[in-house]
């Protein structure tokens, strides 16, 4: 268990439009944390492969469980050689993946990565593809990327495009209050503000709600619901034209979030 003084509430949920083609939600997300320090990551499978969630869960995985052994090997973040070691271990894990189960097996592997290695004296946040992270309130939106296709690091596999594990801050963690990782669903979530919830008048709210609220971080369910609830489709019976009125969910694409928010009075 790590000693950095955060809270985590994390959460992922299926997208209207992933619901309707019957398929499955292709996001991941994975926290671990040990006395060396503590990793969150996001994954989006690549949207027209039909398992790429195989891929995102394991790789959300692996790039955790990766950065948590080159920071017992002391590793540090702030060293050039860490990110690029840190794709290698991932890429090792998936080539290994696709000698055992087969070359046809390439498309489940094409995910994108947003994520964040805090240790005691430094914080990291990195990607590869498109999402959203947020620190200290500033969000961030990676991509869009022309024609809706982001680099994946599986690219490499088949000799295609090194696509590398790119750094986007490096601060001291004593000055992190909250840190936000998101999927590109987040992004849309972003932008409906003024929307209403299906069946109701409440509105969606400001992204910062999800970092500012404490029932998130005090019930561990907390974000799952919310993000459930946006997405609910509300239907209302019309007696008088005998139909019925359906309000569809407001999150078309998988939707996962990761927030870290540092415990009161804690530096």
């Amino acid at each position: 268990m790590s000693s950095l003084p955060f809270d985590v509430a994390a959460a992922s949920v299926q997208g209207r439009e992933h619901a309707r083609a019957g398929r499955n939600n292709q996001d991941a997300w994975c926290v671990r944390a040990s006395e060396h320090g503590l990793v969150a990551v996001v994954a989006d499978g690549c949207g027209s492969q039909s398992c790429s969630e195989l891929g995102a869960q394991l790789g959300v995985r692996r790039v955790a469980q990766a950065a948590l052994v080159r920071l017992a090997e002391d590793g540090r973040v702030d060293e050039a050689g860490f990110l690029p070691g840190l794709r290698e271990d991932v890429l090792c894990l998936l080539s290994e993946l696709r000698g055992e189960l087969g070359r046809d097996t390439m498309g489940d592997f094409l995910f994108t990565v947003v994520g964040a290695v805090l240790t005691p004296s430094h914080t990291l946040v990195f990607s590869a593809g498109d999402g959203v992270w947020c620190l200290n309130g500033e969000v961030q939106v990676l991509g869009p990327f022309a024609n809706n296709a982001p680099p994946y690091l599986a690219y490499a596999l088949s000799g295609g495009a090194q696509t590398p594990l790119v750094a986007h801050a490096l601060v001291p963690t004593r000055d992190v209050q909250v840190l936000m990782l998101g999927t590109d669903g987040v992004s849309d979530l972003a932008k409906l503000t003024e929307a209403r919830l299906p069946g109701s008048d409440e509105r969606v709210g400001e992204l910062s709600r999800f970092w500012t609220e404490d029932r998130y971080f005090a019930n561990p369910d907390a974000l799952r619901r919310r993000l459930a609830m946006l997405n609910r489709e509300h239907v209302r019976a019309d007696f008088e034209a005998r139909r019925l009125e359906r309000t569809p969910g407001l999150l078309a694409d998988d939707t996962t979030m990761v927030v870290l928010r540092r415990r009161m009075g804690r530096a």
